[in-house]
């Protein structure tokens, strides 16, 4: 059992031209031993990018990529015939499995977007590569909301929260949870100090918690094995 908090103020940062993305765990030249992954989460990435801007054609396989959208509007283009464009409060999962080509741009005039991508590393590898959206989730929702997106691993799902100023929600019990704040902010806890956007709870084998919201938040919720 043990709770870590990831503090947004820790993670590595990368700059490209119109782009700036946080990452909480080692990515390209960016590497500390002690910050490799979380179970089968392999890269927690929080993006910001200008209108135009964005990720050209590349490869990806063997990864399932999450991406939720919380600002703006990003165009997705992949092999698979897929050209769609996610809006804040969107979420997707690519399968990459044996490989897929994809693109990621924010679309211009929607100003910057930011987007949380997650990748987790499959059960079984070489599968058969996929695209789909996610549920919708209302942006006066009650609890945790399920995307209804089903990684290829085992018991991974990702949940979405949007607790007003004050109101307190139960992080459920699992194996594993990554619990990021998008927006927002967590009042101050048994488990830790007040979190912020960009802060993180890792819980390994912990019972269920209660958190409660200091301000309207938007919590990204990532059970796994």
């Amino acid at each position: 059992m043990s709770v870590e908090i990831l503090r947004g103020a820790t993670r590595f940062t990368s700059r490209g031209e119109g782009r700036l993305t946080r990452h909480a765990y080692s990515f390209g030249e960016h590497y500390h031993p002690d910050r490799t992954g979380f179970g089968p989460l392999v890269c927690h990435d929080d993006h910001v990018l200008r209108a135009g801007t964005g990720f050209d054609t590349h490869r990806h396989a063997d990864l399932e990529i999450l991406t939720w959208v919380v600002s703006g509007a990003l165009a997705h283009r992949d092999s698979l015939g897929t050209d769609t464009v996610l809006h804040a409060g969107d979420s997707a999962l690519l399968s990459a499995g044996s490989g897929v080509e994809h693109s990621e741009h924010a679309v211009g005039g929607a100003g910057p977007t930011r987007f949380v991508q997650v990748w987790l590393q499959p059960d079984e590898p070489q599968s058969a590569p996929s695209y789909a959206r996610g549920a919708e989730v209302p942006a006066d929702a009650d609890g945790l909301v399920d995307t209804g997106l089903r990684p290829a691993v085992a018991g991974a799902r990702l949940l979405v929260a949007r607790p007003r100023a004050g109101q307190t929600l139960t992080l459920p019990a699992a194996p594993r949870l990554h619990c990021f704040v998008a927006r927002g902010a967590l009042l101050r806890s048994s488990l830790a100090e007040p979190l912020e956007a960009g802060d993180a709870f890792c819980f390994t084998d912990e019972p269920d918690h209660d958190i409660t919201a200091a301000v309207d938040s938007e919590l990204l919720v990532q059970l796994l094995p």
